[in-house]
């Protein structure tokens, strides 16, 4: 396995052909714009934005948006409750580009998106306008090329190699047969084979055994600067400290001076607490996020003991949630362990447990859990959840209540963010979890009452 230094050290070395010649003082940093993957909310980037600020980058040229419906549709032409087509996706960026510009007062911006995101930035930079006001483009993870090219199978997703909208996205803009948009520099960021989305084999899609028609190397793309980072799964391509020291060195010219967050004192926090919908196509499957916020919740926020989750004290931040689905901003400690816990009509009463936040953030983004009938047996239920990456056993180093395994995870590849475990019994106790550096404990909280326990990681 690689060691993180000769990978920053590939990486910086890469990326440095790339970069601009002439760099701009800290002040002079033109506006970021972050643009999430399908299914996914602003909460993702909460990291990368901590190094970018670590490193000198404004935290007020920083902005991480989201989309209220960010579920691709099954099939682009047709109009599907709860989700976005590519044209909808497009015109929001737009919108939110607009919207940065005029605050900032920049001319240019800089884009960086995650997966799906990464077919938003490229439609509007090619189709909506956006060649006029982005410098530079950075897409981690996207499915450039598609996530799979077999003829007669779902060719009209923008999921699709042979998709009109891929087609068009990928055709040769010059007599080099570049595939971006010139006149904006670019940068792909991808896995060397552990990307869940860029897999000659069906296996994530439903269908193992049968050939894709898709690449480790679908996510790169021709007239841009192409980086590869061995081991890192799909969402690490952008949320993990290579990948952030890729994007840096391509933005700025130059390796930035320290990888992990700075920590300030003291912090304010704050977020949108969002909910599920029921998916019309199958309903029975569960619900999928999407990111409108849940009027009316409420949320209280304690301080608790990282050796065993357990409260210390009164609530220090209780608080119901308004129109605008914004909760805090709530002045915090960061050495200091926090359980979050929304309850709204038709959700469990979830207790989300987090590691210290080192720096202050405005996207502690908070949704409550819906049971699946599956787990209804359990006398207390505890999920581990990664959002910023794949669970990797054969990677990782991980352990959830004392057991290597997690529940649900397989034993070879990187596609699985979330480990569920039922217990048979619903006296409270902690409940311990690792993964690498990072460790966990909760409260356990009894089904039967409704409530379900969270442990999520950060890193």
């Amino acid at each position: 396995m690689h060691t993180r230094r000769s990978l920053l050290a590939s990486v910086l070395a890469t990326t440095m052909l790339a970069a601009c010649t002439t760099l701009p003082t800290m002040t002079e940093r033109p506006p970021i714009v972050f643009v999430h993957g399908n299914g996914d909310s602003a909460a993702l980037w909460q990291t990368t934005i901590w190094r970018f600020e670590s490193n000198g980058w404004p935290r007020d040229r920083l902005f991480a948006i989201e989309q209220p419906y960010p579920l691709a549709r099954e099939d682009d032409t047709v109009a599907q409750p709860g989700r976005s087509s590519t044209a909808e996706s497009m015109a929001f960026l737009k919108s939110e580009v607009e919207r940065v510009l005029k605050s900032t007062g920049a001319d240019k911006v800089v884009l960086i998106g995650n997966s799906r995101g990464g077919n938003t930035i490229r439609n509007y930079v090619q189709n909506g306008g956006g060649n006029a006001v982005v410098s530079q483009v950075v897409l981690g993870g996207n499915p450039a090329h598609g996530i799979w090219a077999i003829p007669g199978v779902r060719e009209r997703s923008e999921f699709s190699g042979l998709s009109p909208f891929i087609r068009e996205l990928n055709a040769p803009k010059n007599a080099a047969g570049d595939e971006v948009t010139p006149g904006v520099k670019w940068l792909t960021v991808r896995s060397d084979s552990n990307d869940k989305y860029a897999q000659p084999d069906g296996l994530w899609i439903g269908s193992r055994g049968t050939p894709t028609n898709i690449g480790f190397d679908g996510p790169a793309l021709k007239g841009a600067t192409n980086v590869v980072l061995p081991g890192v799964d799909h969402r690490e391509t952008s949320f993990s400290p290579a990948a952030f020291a890729a994007d840096w060195q391509f933005l700025t010219g130059e390796a930035p001076r320290i990888l992990e967050p700075l920590v300030e004192v003291p912090i304010k926090l704050s977020g949108n607490v969002t909910g599920m919908g029921l998916d019309p196509l199958n309903p029975a499957s569960g619900s999928f996020a999407n990111n409108l916020p849940i009027v009316g919740a409420g949320l209280s926020v304690f301080r608790v003991d990282p050796a065993s989750g357990a409260r210390l004290g009164d609530a220090v931040l209780t608080q119901t949630i308004g129109k605008d689905g914004r909760w805090g901003p709530f002045e915090g400690d960061p050495t200091a362990s926090y359980e979050f816990v929304i309850s709204a009509p038709g959700y469990a009463t979830t207790h989300i447990y987090r590691s210290p936040f080192p720096r202050s953030s405005t996207l502690v983004n908070l949704r409550p859990e819906r049971v699946a009938e599956a787990d209804r047996d359990a006398k207390a239920l505890v999920i581990l959840t990664r959002p910023r990456g794949y669970f990797d056993v054969q990677r990782d180093t991980m352990q959830f209540d004392g057991r290597p395994m997690l529940p649900g995870v397989p034993s070879q590849g990187a596609g699985v963010s979330n480990a569920k475990l039922k217990l048979a019994s619903d006296a409270p106790r902690a409940v311990t979890a690792r993964f690498n550096q990072e460790g966990l404990v909760a409260q356990t909280w009894p089904l039967a009452q409704g409530h379900v326990s969270v442990l999520e990681l950060t890193y």
